[in-house]
């Protein structure tokens, strides 16, 4: 049984929205996990709400018919525990989540355990009031779901090898031949946690207006034309400049990289692999960061 949402009432998009999200009901494969149609609106809604705020009503039709609503579906009837839906899940992610964790990690059994981690955040327990909390009730279907499990599978990582530098114990230190020097030294971070710092530093050195393009469309999510509109440019050329910058960027990481002692090798083989569309978390946190400051 998937939990209550907010009821179509309160959420005050208007008959056009509605009529959209109502047509999308058939795609979504919602009935097959038992969400009625009324429910499917629910779980839609909530989504939208959370980013019309600044959208016209064509534009909030286009953001609906832009979802992926069939991976949302899903992700909210995993979420909910419900057992079919976990049954077409696993066989689609779940090899690939492994494979991820596994080169996140460098090996085959520590893989393992950051995937076995990830599943278990995503499968979720009861809280006091019954409802099942997980971490997919958090993925909005406005990118792929296996991008997103892939980002949030790298934070995890980070997190983890932040967590594991501060925990190691004095008697761990002076088994692996540790002094007691007269004053501690810097310890250079794991090359997998390399990559959000060369994020930060490259997003550091971006101008004003370069990183309001990138909060604009990668943060806020807001179309190109409305970007367009309130900086006076052609939406063409606004896609332009994005497509500059993520180039620029992709430079500035593989330099930042390099500067911290990332081999060329490895740095070719993390940017391959960086997408920023992928790594939105780690774009995303760092404008917030900044935003939060004050700085546009």
């Amino acid at each position: 049984m998937l939990p209550a949402s907010q009821t179509p009432a309160e959420c005050p998009l208007g008959s056009v929205v509605d009529g959209a999200i109502a047509r999308r009901y058939g795609e979504s494969g919602a009935e097959s996990y038992g969400i009625t149609a009324e429910h499917f609106h629910r779980i839609v809604a909530a989504v939208a709400v959370r980013y019309a705020a600044n959208l016209s009503e064509a534009e909030r039709v286009q953001l609906v018919a832009s979802l992926r609503v069939e991976e949302l579906v899903l992700a909210r009837a995993c979420a909910a525990g419900i057992e079919v839906a976990w049954n077409v899940f696993i066989p689609r992610f779940q090899a690939a989540l492994h494979a991820t964790a596994c080169h996140l990690t460098g090996d085959q059994a520590s893989g393992r355990e950051l995937a076995d981690g990830l599943n278990a955040d995503l499968y979720g327990i009861p809280n006091s009031e019954g409802r099942r909390i997980s971490k997919l009730d958090y993925y909005m279907g406005r990118g792929s779901l296996e991008g997103w499990l892939r980002a949030v599978l790298a934070r995890q990582h980070i997190d983890r090898c932040r967590s594991h530098a501060n925990d190691v114990s004095l008697d761990e230190r002076i088994e692996r031949g540790a002094s007691f020097a007269a004053s501690p030294q810097p310890v250079a971070p794991a090359i997998n946690d390399r990559l959000p710092v060369a994020i930060a530093q490259a997003l550091a050195g971006l101008s004003h207006e370069e990183r309001f393009l990138l909060a604009s469309y990668y943060l806020d999510q807001r179309t190109l034309a409305d970007i367009g509109r309130q900086t006076g440019m052609h939406e063409s050329t606004v896609s332009r400049k994005l497509d500059r910058l993520t180039a620029t960027l992709r430079k500035r990481v593989r330099r930042c990289l390099l500067t911290a002692g990332v081999t060329p090798r490895r740095c070719d083989e993390m940017l391959r692999e960086l997408d920023v569309r992928d790594i939105d978390v780690d774009v995303a946190a760092n404008l917030r960061q900044e935003r939060s400051a004050g700085t546009f």
